[in-house]
């Protein structure tokens, strides 16, 4: 039993200093505000998503585009010009069924479709529009809310513009964080 007396007082101190420094917290310090913007700390990306591909399957390897890719975006028209690349992005887009916009690890929003001038299909939900009739020598991507415009009055293109509200605005902040909107 003596020998379980000063063990007893060993541990009782170091119980003792333990919670007192626990107790003893800088509360005289200013709290520091959160500085880092989400959206600055995250990387925008495009994945492209073919018919018999899941989503994640698809995230890593098919990367279509990222914010790096984008010289800038117009907010007005939508259009959303990219820099040079080594491969034209209309050839890299052809074999896939959806665009998913990412920004850092959670999905912007889903584009239905690549579509271009040729297309006779209608699409009522977000498309990436290539233009190539306006300027033949130079062809245009543009982020559109349907395909053809002509159906954007209609009810299914409204809830769809609705829904993708958010989306849009977290889309345009990032894009104008970077610089990169027109």
């Amino acid at each position: 039993m003596k020998y379980y007396k000063p063990l007893a007082w060993m541990m009782a101190i170091a119980i003792a200093s333990t919670t007192l420094t626990a107790c003893n917290s800088d509360d005289n310090e200013t709290e520091k505000p959160f500085t880092t913007d989400p959206v600055e700390s995250s990387i925008l990306y495009a994945t492209g998503i073919g018919q018999s591909e899941t989503r994640s399957v698809a995230d890593a390897q098919n990367v279509l585009f990222t914010e790096n890719d984008i010289e800038w975006f117009n907010v007005t028209t939508r259009e959303i010009k990219f820099k040079g690349m080594d491969e034209p992005l209309y050839r890299r887009m052809q074999p896939f069924n959806e665009i998913e916009f990412h920004l850092g690890d959670n999905v912007l929003f889903v584009v239905s479709s690549f579509v271009g001038d040729w297309d006779s299909r209608t699409f009522t939900n977000l498309v990436l529009h290539y233009d190539v009739i306006t300027d033949p020598n130079q062809g245009h991507y543009y982020l559109h809310d349907c395909y053809p415009l002509q159906f954007a009055d209609t009810d299914e293109v409204k809830a769809n513009i609705k829904k993708h509200e958010g989306q849009w605005k977290l889309f345009t902040y990032f894009l104008e964080s970077k610089g990169k909107l027109k």
